[in-house]
């Protein structure tokens, strides 16, 4: 049996009392803890502090505001799947919490969580990414925001520091966007084998004014695909469009072939999915799906 080794625990009555919990060596933030404690388990984690913030329920709350949908921290995936506003204005993330594990997982796992567990095959990360939202981290000195595309700093690392706490992150709602989420996985609620996000918006002649996409358990440099988003800009929102930066996307993602399949096929499954992604964006503004 896989035990995790000694380590202090507390519970934070407060954002202000996690935050200074958090000022200690090695102190890691539990929520749902499916992430952490499995980690934990392996001894590839090994906090010598863990610090529950599931009594800040202040952190939890999806709502619209200044143009743009904020989610708290502690939301959890169920939260973020059940609720109609999200499903309306950015599916990209229905899409997402609907191929995401199950629902044990779903009602206790979180959107903070995900994101800053900065797992490579973590689904959120890449719609975050892909919808260039902003993540609000809590110090000790006040509040700093991060762009979710320089929040990952590599697998398993963020940049969030001693003493700080991501409370909430924030998804811009651009006019006329649509959103869609697409997974390839060995069997339902796995881990990716890749998975692709896109969001698109375009002017009235059809032109594509606005792309993100990102990459999941491909090896995307901060969930993204930088090079293909740049392709699309200007470009008709049409299917040779949505081909051309498939192709672009799975050249430059960089996939490493394990039991979840080779390079070759990974790389297949980007520019599918990738194309599939952008062709239902597209599909979703059409419908006028979104705001």
């Amino acid at each position: 049996m896989q035990v995790p080794a000694q380590v202090e625990y507390e519970r934070a009555a407060s954002i202000g009392h996690a935050l200074s919990l958090l000022t200690a060596p090695d102190a890691r933030v539990i929520a749902g803890g499916h992430s952490l404690i499995p980690m934990m388990k392996l001894r590839l984690a090994q906090p010598e502090l863990v610090v529950d913030i599931n009594d800040l329920t202040e952190l939890s709350y999806i709502r619209l505001e200044g143009g743009e949908l904020r989610i708290g921290a502690l939301t959890t995936h169920a939260d973020l799947l059940a609720d109609p506003s999200v499903a309306a204005l950015m599916p990209i993330f229905t899409d997402a919490e609907r191929v995401i594990a199950d629902p044990i997982v779903r009602n206790w796992g979180t959107a903070g969580g995900s994101l800053c567990q900065a797992d490579p095959s973590e689904d959120l990360s890449a719609a975050f990414a892909a919808t260039r939202a902003t993540a609000v981290i809590q110090t000790q000195a006040g509040p700093r925001t991060v762009p979710v595309r320089e929040f990952h700093l590599g697998p398993y690392e963020t940049v969030i520091g001693p003493g700080e706490l991501l409370t909430e992150i924030r998804v811009p709602l651009p006019a006329g966007a649509g959103s869609s989420y697409q997974k390839v996985e060995r069997r339902s609620g796995d881990w990716s084998i890749a998975a692709a996000g896109a969001l698109l918006c375009r002017d009235a002649d059809g032109i594509i004014t606005v792309a993100g996409l990102g990459l999941t358990a491909v090896g995307a440099a901060h969930f993204i695909a930088a090079e293909a988003e740049e392709f699309l800009l200007g470009q008709p929102a049409a299917d040779e469009s949505f081909q051309a930066a498939a192709v672009i996307a799975a050249l430059h993602c960089r996939p490493v072939a394990d039991q979840r399949g080779p390079e070759d096929y990974k790389r297949h499954l980007v520019a599918e999915l990738t194309r599939r992604a952008l062709r239902m964006a597209a599909d979703r503004c059409a419908a006028g799906r979104c705001a």
